[in-house]
C-alpha cells in the first residue's frame, strides 16, 4: 500500500512540475521504467475526461443521442485516443532516429511523451458550448509545447528536429483522429472521438 501511495505521490509531483513548467521532470521520467505505465494511463486518463466533455456537451443538446455520444465519444472514443496516440509518439521516435539519426530510447520517449500529454485533460471543459472549439484547441496546444519540451529533454535533438518530429507526429495523430469524427457520426455532430475531435469535419 505504501509503494503504491508514493507511487501516486510520484505522478503527482511530476505532474504538477510539469505544469509549473519545470521541464527538468522529464528526466526523471525517462529513467524511471516503472512510470511508462503510469504514462499510458495519464494518457488515458486525460483522454477520458475529454470524452467527458464532449458528452456532457451532447447532454446540452437536443440533436445529439446521449446514449449514443457516451458510448462513441465517451468510452470508446477515449479507448481510440489513447491507442492513437501511440501513433504520435511512434512517427516522432521515427523522425528523430531515421530522419534526423538522434539518438532516442522509444521507452524512454513515450513515458516523457505520455506525461506531456496531460493538458488535453483540460477538454474536459468543452462542455461550454459557446467555448468548446477554442477550449478544446488551447488543451492541445498547450500538450504540444509540452512534448515538444518532453522531446527536448530526453533526446539530443535540436529544437528545430524536435518541432518538425512533434508536428509530424502530432499531424498523424490529428488525421487519424478526425477521420474518427466521422466514422459512425451521431446526427450529423461527431463519432468515435472524445473533446474537441467529437465535433466531425463537416459541420
Amino acid at each position: 500500500m505504501r509503494t503504491q501511495s508514493t507511487n501516486v505521490n510520484t505522478v503527482g509531483s511530476w505532474l504538477g512540475r510539469i505544469f509549473r513548467l519545470d521541464f527538468t521532470a522529464f528526466n526523471e521520467i525517462r529513467a524511471n521504467p516503472s512510470a511508462t505505465s503510469a504514462a499510458i494511463a495519464v494518457v488515458f486518463g486525460a483522454s477520458v475526461l475529454a470524452g467527458l466533455g464532449s458528452w456532457l456537451w451532447a447532454l446540452q443538446t437536443v440533436v445529439v443521442d446521449n446514449d449514443k455520444a457516451f458510448i462513441r465519444s465517451f468510452l470508446l472514443g477515449s479507448l481510440i485516443q489513447t491507442i492513437m496516440w501511440f501513433s504520435w509518439v511512434y512517427v516522432a521516435y521515427l523522425v528523430l532516429t531515421w530522419g534526423y539519426g538522434a539518438r532516442q530510447d522509444f521507452r524512454e520517449l513515450t513515458r516523457a511523451m505520455g506525461f506531456a500529454f496531460a493538458p488535453v485533460a483540460l477538454s474536459v471543459l468543452v462542455f461550454v458550448g459557446a467555448l468548446a472549439v477554442p477550449i478544446g484547441l488551447i488543451s492541445f496546444m498547450i500538450a504540444i509545447l509540452f512534448t515538444n519540451a518532453a522531446i527536448q529533454q530526453v533526446s539530443d535533438a535540436d529544437a528545430d528536429e524536435a518541432i518538425v518530429a512533434n508536428v509530424l507526429g502530432f499531424s498523424v495523430f490529428a488525421i487519424v483522429m478526425g477521420g474518427c469524427a466521422n466514422i459512425y457520426e451521431i446526427n450529423s455532430i461527431g463519432g468515435l472521438a472524445p473533446g474537441v475531435f467529437f465535433f466531425s469535419l463537416d459541420l
